[in-house]
C-alpha cells in the first residue's frame, strides 16, 4: 500500500480509526514540545512538535526494551556459564571418584597388588608381575629365592629407606610390602635391615644352587 503524501494534520487519528483511545504527551514532552515549538518560531500548540516529542517516547520505548532483552541475554549467558562450570567440576569429581575406587581395588589393604592391580600395572606399563614368594626356605625353588632376595635387598637394603610409618604411626605402602612377600610389616629401620639380610642370604642361596647346576 501506497504511504499516503498527504500532512499529517489533514489525515484522520489512525487510533480513533481502529476503535482505541488517543495517547496524550506527559507535561514534560508539552514542555519540550513548547520549547521546540518557539525556537523553530512556531505557534504552539501544534501537530508538527507533538508529534516528534511523541516519535521520541517511541524511541526511548524501544531502547528499554532492547536494554532489558540484552540484561536477559547477558544473565542467561552467565548462567550457561555457571551451568557449564558446575558440570566439568561435578565430571572432574566423578572421574576422581572413579580413579580413586580402582586404584583401592588394585592395591592390597594388607600390602602389595591385588590380581587386578597387577593386570592394570601389565597393561599400563608392559610388565609381568607375579605374586610375592611367600613359602619358608625350605620349600624355595632357586628361582624363587632369586626373586624374594632381589625384591629383599631392591626395597630395604637401599642407603636412604623410604618412610615406614606415617604421621600417624602407622605403616607405609612401602612398609605394607612386606606383608605381600610373607615377611613382619617392619616400622623401624632395624627392623627393614634384617629383611634385607635375609634377602642377601637367599641371593648367597641362589648363586651356591646355580653353580651345583
Amino acid at each position: 500500500m501506497a504511504k499516503s503524501t498527504r500532512a499529517p494534520w489533514k489525515r484522520s487519528n489512525p487510533r480513533k480509526r481502529a476503535g482505541k483511545a488517543s495517547k496524550h504527551l506527559s507535561p514534560a514532552q508539552k514542555s519540550a514540545a513548547k520549547a521546540r515549538a518557539r525556537r523553530a518560531g512556531r505557534r504552539y500548540p501544534n501537530l508538527v512538535d507533538n508529534m516528534r516529542m511523541a516519535a521520541k517516547k517511541k524511541k526511548k520505548s524501544s531502547k528499554k526494551k532492547s536494554s532489558k532483552k540484552t540484561s536477559k541475554s547477558k544473565a542467561s549467558k552467565a548462567k550457561s556459564t555457571i551451568s557449564a562450570k558446575k558440570t566439568r567440576k561435578r565430571n572432574a569429581k566423578t572421574a576422581k571418584a572413579r580413579k580413586h575406587r580402582a586404584s583401592a581395588r588394585e592395591k592390597d589393604p594388607r600390602g602389595g597388588l591385588t590380581a587386578a592391580g597387577r593386570k592394570a600395572f601389565a597393561r599400563k606399563q608392559g610388565a609381568h608381575l607375579r605374586p610375592g614368594v611367600t613359602k619358608p626356605e625350605s620349600e624355595m625353588t632357586p628361582q624363587e629365592m632369586r626373586r624374594k632376595g632381589s625384591w629383599a635387598v631392591r626395597f630395604y637394603g637401599r642407603a636412604k629407606l623410604p618412610p615406614l610409618v606415617d604421621g600417624k604411626g602407622q605403616p607405609t605402602r612401602h612398609a605394607l610390602s612386606a606383608h605381600a612377600w610373607g615377611e613382619p610389616v617392619p616400622k623401624t629401620v632395624a627392623a627393614a635391615r634384617r629383611i634385607a639380610a635375609k634377602g642377601e642370604r637367599l641371593l648367597a642361596r641362589y648363586r651356591r644352587a646355580k653353580v651345583r647346576a
